[in-house]
């Protein structure tokens, strides 16, 4: 599995034992064992008694599990809640998820934890998945579950972080004071009208993950939702000079007058090019008409034309060319299908019970290939190893670097200034007292 260095190996020996995490949103579990591995089917590896003991002794030593996010809805990035469940290995994987809301990104990740929610057993036990998933009240209220990043970490020493929907109209309603100002400082205490704020809490949460992910998981509706594609376009090109938890300059960033674009140039110089996450982009909800092997190169050549960046392009691929779909014509050329870049995901519709057999792909199969597609992947690496923990440490204020900003500042003016954004009245009182 990919580590902080990039590639495949095992835990650190000098490490302590890794702690388990708990397989519940926080606040929805108080009692009961922690489970070390799911195995699909509903089997834990390991001796219960053992583990129970284990995980009992370990309960005693972290927080209440009311407050795991890593980052609040006061857009405040707390390191001391999930601190207590990383080590000081140096072997392990960081994976984000953004997108819309009802994509799928919490069940996703449920799978990549390796939670199977349809076993007999989970059920039975009753298990919660480590991340809520909408219920059908909270879909027909529309409203989201994720608030901010949850973040949980699995047997497999991934450190797993979802985040709270993008483009998200209910998000949009609870920043949104009478007056159209938005009750979150984004930008260094600057009051901005809630929608402008709104598009910025995205652009932030994207240029947060590809700075401290290895690998971050582009969540799109559809076959023809183009809009993630845009934001992450958009992440590529404000992210410069934020560099990634490894770096240098993040010992002393708080401390120092070096001003971020010299901190830039600094990691430009050690590492030849700023890190950037490997994407992978997920369509789901797709009709099984829309899951053919035609398809999928037509929107790979899409995504390839799309992005003439760095994002896009990462240095390094996955160590597989398994296709997404199973059916491949005779006449598809093999070379559209074996190349690994860019990774693209379709996943089809959630069919009924009784609905008659996918003709390519069905959708619990697909998200088993996306677990299978990032474990095996050879993904990017930090300029130097760190452990869990400085990676925790150095992310906090990796974030406080994307929050003051001077290129997503000069954005945000020029946003401003486009007219796309309706100004609050804290806005038009101060513009006219400058006048």
């Amino acid at each position: 599995m990919a580590g902080a260095t990039g590639g495949a190996g095992s835990s650190n020996p000098s490490s302590a034992a890794a702690p388990k995490i708990l397989l519940a949103k926080p606040g929805l579990v108080t009692t009961g064992s922690v489970s070390s591995k799911i195995i699909r089917g509903g089997s834990a590896s390991g001796g219960a008694g053992a583990a129970e003991d284990e995980s009992v002794s370990l309960r005693s030593r972290l927080p209440p599990i009311g407050s795991l996010n890593l980052l609040s809805d006061s857009w405040e990035f707390h390191t001391d809640r999930f601190f207590p469940f990383l080590t000081d290995n140096t072997d392990f994987t960081v994976v984000g998820v953004i997108g819309p809301p009802g994509v799928g990104k919490s069940t996703i990740m449920n799978e990549l934890y390796g939670f199977d929610g349809s076993s007999p057993v989970m059920r039975l036990a009753g298990m919660l998945p480590p991340f809520a998933i909408q219920s059908e009240d909270i879909r027909a209220m529309a409203r989201h579950c994720t608030v901010g990043i949850e973040p949980r970490i699995s047997a497999e020493r991934l450190i797993l972080l979802d985040t709270q929907p993008v483009f998200c109209p209910s998000v949009l309603a609870e920043m949104m004071r009478p007056d159209g100002s938005s009750t979150i400082s984004v930008l260094g205490g600057e009051s901005l009208s809630s929608e402008l704020a709104h598009e910025l809490t995205g652009i932030q949460l994207g240029v947060l993950l590809a700075s401290i992910c290895h690998i971050v998981l582009v969540i799109s509706d559809g076959v023809h939702d183009i809009n993630m594609w845009r934001l992450m376009l958009t992440v590529d090109l404000l992210k410069h000079s934020i560099p990634d938890p490894s770096s240098s300059t993040l010992s002393h960033s708080q401390n120092s007058n070096l001003g971020p674009d010299k901190e830039g140039k600094d990691k430009v110089l050690e590492g030849g090019e700023e890190y950037l996450a490997a994407p992978i982009f997920v369509h789901t909800k797709l009709r099984d008409q829309d899951v053919t092997p035609c398809n999928f190169v037509h929107m790979r050549k899409a995504l390839t034309q799309f992005f003439n960046s760095t994002f896009a392009k990462p240095k390094c691929g996955n160590t597989i060319k398994e296709h997404p779909v199973s059916s491949v014509p005779a006449n598809m050329p093999s070379t559209d299908l074996d190349s690994t870049w860019p990774n693209l995901f379709l996943i089809p519709c959630k069919s009924k019970v009784d609905a008659p057999r996918a003709q390519y792909e069905s959708y619990t199969c697909m998200l088993w290939k996306l677990r299978d597609q990032v474990l095996s992947m050879n993904c990017p690496s930090f300029a130097r190893t760190i452990s869990e923990r400085d990676w925790l440490r150095n992310s906090a204020k990796i974030w406080e670097q994307v929050k003051n900003s001077p290129i997503i500042a000069e954005y945000c003016k020029t946003l401003q200034s486009s007219g796309m954004f309706r100004r609050n009245k804290r806005e038009l009182g101060r513009n006219a007292r400058k006048a």
